[in-house]
Formats: C-alpha cells, sequence, structure tokens
C-alpha cells in the first residue's frame, strides 16, 4: 500500500491524530534514510509491536561535527520509499532541516553527560548532544508507544535509554539485533562508500569481535588482546578505539569483572568510518 509522506509536524500529527481516534498504537522507528536490510529489520519489528509505523528519515546536522560527512551522506529518497512501500510502513516523516530547527542552532539541547563524551564522543565531538536532541524532539513530535533502535549502534542506544529513564519519557526503547551480510559484516548506511578492497578490509572489524568473544573465558585482558591482535595486522584498517565496557554503566570493565560486557570497535577504513560490537560473557579467569 502506499506510504503517506508528511513533510510537517502538522501534518505528521494530524495522521496521528485520525490513527489513535481509531484505537491504533503507533511504533518510531528513527533513520537518516540511505535504507539498507538492518533498517528494514527494525521496520519489521516495529509493524509487530504496533498498530502503525512512523519511519523518520531526517540527516540531522547537529551530530555532525565539522569535518565530518554531512554533505556526501547518502541520500537516496525514491529507493527508501520503495522499501517502505513494501514492508507496508504506514507513514514516512520526511521534515526539512528548517522544519526541525525552524529558528536555525538550537539554545534547548540535551546533553549526552560523561558516557556521551567516550568511545564514539571522544572522536565525534558533541554527536550524542545532537543524537539526543532529535530523538527528543522525534519523540515529542511523534508520542509513540515504542520506539525501536539497532545494537549496531549500541552507546546510541544506551544513551537514548538512559534519556528515557532520566527524563521520565512515556515510551519503551525495543532494541533489534545488528543485521550482518553473509560474511559477517554488520550493516551499515555508509558501506556503499566501501569498494571491492576496502569491503573485504572491513571484515576486520568482525573478525576482532569473534576472536574476543572467543577469549571470553579467559579474562578482560584476553579478550581485548585478542581483538587487538585479530585487528592489527588488517590492511587499510586504522583502528580508532577498542574498549570492554559493562552494558549496565557503559563504562570500562576492571579486571574481575564477570558477567555481560559489550566489545566495541571503530576503524576508518580507507577513507569510511566503522563502527560494530557484540555482546560476551566474561567468566572468571583460571
Amino acid at each position: 500500500m502506499p506510504t503517506v509522506v508528511a513533510e510537517t509536524i502538522a501534518e505528521l500529527r494530524a495522521c496521528l491524530t485520525t490513527a489513535r481516534s481509531e484505537g491504533s498504537s503507533v511504533a518510531l522507528v528513527p533513520t537518516m534514510g540511505a535504507l539498507h536490510e538492518g533498517h528494514l529489520a527494525l521496520i519489521q519489528r516495529a509493524r509487530e509491536l504496533a498498530d502503525v509505523v512512523v519511519v523518520s528519515i531526517f540527516v540531522n546536522p547537529l551530530q555532525f561535527a565539522a569535518g565530518e560527512d554531512l554533505d556526501k551522506y547518502p541520500r537516496t529518497f525514491d529507493e527508501d520509499l520503495a522499501h517502505l512501500e513494501e514492508l507496508d510502513a504506514a507513514l514516512l516523516f520526511l521534515p526539512s532541516v528548517d522544519e526541525v530547527y525552524p529558528d536555525g542552532q538550537k539554545q534547548t539541547k540535551v546533553v549526552a553527560g560523561h558516557v556521551g563524551s567516550l568511545y564514539e564522543g571522544r572522536t565525534r565531538l558533541g554527536h550524542f548532544d545532537g543524537v539526543l536532541t532529535i530523538v527528543a524532539k522525534l519523540l515529542n513530535i511523534v508520542q509513540p508507544d515504542v520506539v525501536v533502535f539497532g545494537q549496531k549502534d549500541a552507546q546510541q542506544v544506551f544513551l537514548v535509554q538512559r534519556m528515557v529513564i532520566d527524563l521520565n519519557m512515556p515510551v519503551r526503547v525495543e532494541v533489534v539485533q545488528t543485521v550482518r551480510e553473509p560474511d559477517g559484516l554488520a550493516l551499515s548506511s555508509r558501506n556503499r562508500f566501501l569498494d571491492v578492497k576496502e569491503k573485504r578490509a572491513a571484515l576486520g572489524l568482525s573478525i576482532a569481535l569473534e576472536a574476543a568473544e572467543s577469549s571470553a573465558d579467559r579474562g578482560t585482558d584476553a579478550v581485548l588482546a585478542a581483538a587487538q591482535s585479530a585487528v592489527a595486522g588488517a590492511a587499510l584498517v586504522d583502528l580508532d578505539y577498542l574498549a570492554l565496557v559493562d552494558p549496565k554503566t557503559f563504562l570500562p570493565v576492571d579486571d574481575n569483572y564477570q558477567g555481560k560486557a559489550i566489545v566495541l570497535i571503530a576503524a576508518r577504513v580507507g577513507t569510511t568510518r566503522l563502527i560494530d560490537n557484540e555482546t560476551i560473557f566474561l567468566s572468571r579467569r583460571s
């Protein structure tokens, strides 16, 4: 069925008012477009959770630092709309920058706090302030019953969950596992920037995560060493960070930590920056 495209907040809210008057529940899937199978998995999950699915496509300038790829970020509206219609996603929210930020730079922003300054936040200053600000705005605009994110952006997921708790937002956050290509590469809109050699080299990230998981029974030092060794010799891969964090706090685990942990990795492959992560279970060292 055709997807309704709302370009203004007023248009979207009018559609949602009608849907809610009929007793429909609402799910939101925030995206920046260039939809791939990972996004489609989020939309499919949203369709299982709610009667009406709102997919937003907005390339948010607040989360791009100076010198980042805002201008070249892929914009593929026709392909995205075709995907949405195949999935029967009912509503596409496609606002302009002026619609979302009518007065330009906002004075009121959501600040991500200490965790927002680590890992991705250390490399991309202010990134998560921009992410949380736009997510908060979208949640206020749509007022969904559930919002759906992908685990590939693990730090983003953690910070959104904290924001929802800390600000008492009446929404459930649903997290969908990372979707990968058959060779293990995590799906990303930026993968399209990789040439054949770079795409092969990018497998170094998922190989490093596999190495980390295989060492989980030997403690934190062994996990990080195994991942570091796996990625060290990968041609074209320039490692940015490798970290092992507690999913409850998103802070680095100590040497004696046991239980669930998340291995985070980020690297530049050629000129393209990629991230990935894997949840593992650390047991006591022998």
